[in-house]
């Protein structure tokens, strides 16, 4: 193999790479944009994603899940218990331990705020893109999910 055309392909992926990062985060900005379950922080809305997503949960669960120290998701904690976002009752099985939940209108906030987002991009690929571009987002999407799900490589 000519190690020239290696190369130039290597650095063909790497361009790529280093657009979709790119496209992807402002992508993510213009949708974060569009709704707020209120002001909170990234880390908050992290938290209330993983109770949604995973269920109910102990400060070290989220903590050892969101990869930080557990005094700093302690902070965190109490300003959505604060805020009313979430609730704590104590676990039932090891009482020096306190379970976290989704409260119901944190959940219908955050459904809310889902469905804004969903409707601003369905907005957005009707207005913009042709239907044989709308053909080409889908397959894209589905190359995107392996990306999203494939585990860390390492050379």
């Amino acid at each position: 193999m000519d190690v020239r055309v290696d190369e130039l392909g290597n650095l063909k992926v790497r361009a790529l790479a280093g657009e979709l990062r790119a496209v992807v985060g402002k992508l993510r900005r213009r949708l974060l944009e569009q709704s707020h379950i209120g002001d909170l922080t990234s880390s908050q809305i992290s938290v209330l994603a993983r109770l949604e997503r995973d269920g109910p949960a102990t400060i070290s669960t989220l903590a050892r899940a969101e990869g930080m120290r557990q005094q700093s998701m302690g902070t965190i904690i109490s300003a959505l218990l604060r805020e009313g976002f979430i609730s704590a009752s104590p676990d039932p099985t090891d009482g020096r331990q306190t379970i976290l939940t989704l409260t119901d209108a944190s959940r219908q906030r955050i459904r809310a705020s889902r469905s804004i987002r969903e409707d601003w991009l369905y907005r957005a690929i009707q207005n913009h893109l042709s239907p044989a571009e709308q053909d080409v987002l889908e397959s894209a999407v589905e190359h995107l999910k392996r990306l999203a799900d494939s585990e860390t490589i390492s050379k």
